[in-house]
């Protein structure tokens, strides 16, 4: 866990050290990476805000030869790909959980009852505004399929957050993320952009305990 915090809030410096490892390969990680951390439904501590960020400032700077448009496509697809895959898991989850009893330690109950609880709130709005809430965005798919939501109207929702998402992150990196005030302070702006991206669900948590105190007290 040490490992993935230090990856996080020096995601820069970690990111030129894949590129510089890999080179072109630098591509399908990150696209991995993204993917996954929707996915696979058990790894929603995946950076994915910061991450997009943190690649599309490298693409800025011609020192790496990245092209962001590359990152745009496969940053899209990994987001549309992931989401879909986490649908489809929630879509078939009684038969999965009773075949692979396994997988469910892997889930964090807490985690989906928030995001079960979101998805309640907000409804098929929620798809859109999960996107830009880390760990809630990897339940809200997996809640909405089980919820009875048909493929066709969750993709519609999910196009527009994904769209949304990969050009604020991207546009945000590619054209702030290589200014010298910015470059100086990376990792206090990744951090800022980690603490600011889970004020929502923080909000909601603390909404939703103080409401549950309140009803136990009537």
């Amino acid at each position: 866990m040490s490992m993935l915090i230090d990856f996080i809030l020096h995601i820069d410096s970690h990111l030129v050290t894949i590129v510089n490892t890999f080179g072109n390969s630098t591509y399908f990680i990150l696209f991995a990476i993204i993917f996954i951390e929707t996915g696979a439904v058990i790894l929603p501590f995946l950076p994915g805000d910061s991450l997009l960020f943190a690649a599309s400032a490298l693409a800025a700077n011609s020192e790496y030869h990245l092209s962001i448009g590359l990152f745009i496509t496969i940053f899209l697809l990994a987001c549309v790909g992931g989401d879909s895959a986490n649908f489809w898991i929630g879509h078939n989850a009684e038969r999965i959980l009773s075949r692979y009893r396994w997988f469910r330690h892997f889930i964090n109950e807490d985690s989906l009852a928030k995001g079960q609880a979101f998805f309640d709130k907000h409804g098929a709005v929620s798809i859109i505004l999960a996107r830009f809430m880390p760990i809630i965005r990897t339940f809200v798919p997996f809640v909405a399929a089980g919820s009875g939501f048909s493929y066709r109207q969750f993709i519609r929702y999910n196009l527009i957050a994904c769209i949304a998402w990969v050009a604020l992150c991207s546009g945000a990196g590619y054209f702030f993320g290589n200014i010298p005030v910015v470059k100086a302070h990376f990792s206090a702006i990744i951090l800022g952009i980690i603490v600011i991206s889970l004020i929502p669900a923080v909000v909601g948590f603390l909404k939703s305990r103080f409401s549950a105190k309140a009803k136990a007290a009537d």
